[in-house]
């Protein structure tokens, strides 16, 4: 089984770019991080990108294996962040620590969902294709805890 996804990158001005694809209704505006030379803040950079790659892929994973399972969950968030940093003289993203955060309606389906955490990274092929090293620190919450 192959799929294709193709993405068009066009230069704008100065380091401003877009992103888009005619599979897609939506351009995505992409800048040099303000880390960087005439860097832009404020907008999308590679570096997110790459970062929320890694972390929409979790939660889509995720997903799909919580409604194979039938687990009952009341919400999903989940805070990325990538590192960079220079490694044998070149920079990457060495790491991404993924923080995700489950709330469940049943306090008893707390290992169900952890499982179901763990088993969404493992299956991730984002993560599964990147070298960047993934620390995971899943987080699940029986509903009960959220109101008080």
């Amino acid at each position: 089984m192959e799929h294709y996804y193709e993405v068009d990158t066009t230069w704008i001005e100065g380091r401003l770019g877009s992103l888009s694809s005619e599979h897609l209704h939506a351009a995505i505006e992409v800048v040099t991080p303000p880390e960087f030379k005439d860097g832009i803040p404020g907008k999308w950079s590679p570096e997110h990108l790459f970062t929320a790659a890694v972390n929409s892929c979790l939660m889509t994973t995720f997903l799909a294996i919580a409604e194979n399972s039938r687990l009952a969950f009341t919400s999903f968030r989940s805070k990325a962040t990538g590192k960079l940093e220079m490694k044998d003289g070149k920079y990457m993203i060495s790491e991404i620590v993924l923080q995700p955060e489950v709330t469940i309606p049943n306090a008893d389906d707390i290992d169900k969902a952890l499982r179901i955490l763990q088993k969404s990274e493992a299956a991730c092929l984002i993560s599964n294709s990147i070298k960047s090293t993934i620390l995971f620190q899943p987080q699940v919450v029986p509903a009960q805890e959220v109101t008080q």
